[in-house]
């Protein structure tokens, strides 16, 4: 019976400006919601799984009542499945035992304990490439279809995060990765990449036709001089 503000007038402004990469307007002034910072975090690591036991076990970790706060999978020569536990010291010790049995039908589970923040820093901050040659892309997809994506990726160096629905991959310069994702919904957007390949691949995934012209419709009615970001967001010579 309480009262409800409305708010489905026009645009959503918020949303609209911050996924426009500035290419509509500028932002004068952000305001953010903060939280307090957790008391305690724990992580439990499987060593050794294929992405898709990988993706098996953070869907088994997701869906239980253990509120994981995170769920990642670090490929290469020594791959680690990583689930994240935060709240109050306690309960993150209860649940991380609860969960650990959940688990460990997918193998031997260990803790990171006090290593958990910087396992989670390496995850964020994309460790593995570091100091690596080659352009970093980040692929959006279902969940299920993350283990698709590193199989077409001929064993490129990935990061697997969003419990297997963000992949991030290491690939040769210049390759244009979407190709290889013909069939599985989603996109590619090249992070980084020299200028020459950017041009030609195009920074952010091409949109659908209808898509496009309505993107292409709102930059001219925010921008119709053209002075924000022109062209970051066009299609490469090769789209």
């Amino acid at each position: 019976g309480g009262r409800v503000m409305k708010n489905v007038t026009g645009y959503d402004l918020v949303k609209l400006m911050a996924g426009s990469w500035g290419t509509l307007g500028v932002l004068t002034e952000v305001a953010l919601k903060v939280l307090p910072a957790v008391e305690a975090e724990e992580t439990l690591v499987i060593e050794g799984l294929a992405p898709e036991q990988a993706v098996a076990v953070m869907s088994a970790a997701m869906s239980t009542p253990y509120d994981v706060s995170g769920a990642a999978h670090l490929g290469g020569d020594a791959p680690r499945t990583c689930v994240r536990l935060e709240g109050f010291g306690d309960s993150v010790a209860y649940r991380a035992k609860q969960l650990s049995a959940e688990l460990g039908r997918f193998g031997a589970v260990s803790l990171a304990g006090a290593g958990s923040a910087a396992l989670w820093q390496q995850i964020r901050d994309l460790a593995p490439f570091h100091g690596a040659e080659g352009d970093v892309w980040k692929i959006s997809v279902k969940p299920s279809d993350g283990p698709a994506v590193v199989a077409r990726l001929g064993g490129a160096p990935v990061v697997m995060d969003w419990a297997g629905g963000l992949v991030w991959a290491l690939m040769p310069q210049g390759t244009n990765l979407r190709p290889l994702l013909g069939g599985i919904a989603g996109h590619a957007t090249l992070v980084r990449g020299g200028p020459d390949t950017h041009a030609r691949l195009g920074t952010f995934h091409p949109e659908a036709p209808g898509v496009a012209a309505l993107s292409t419709g709102l930059r001219r009615r925010f921008d119709p001089r053209g002075l924000f970001n022109p062209g970051l967001m066009s299609a490469g010579k090769e789209a």
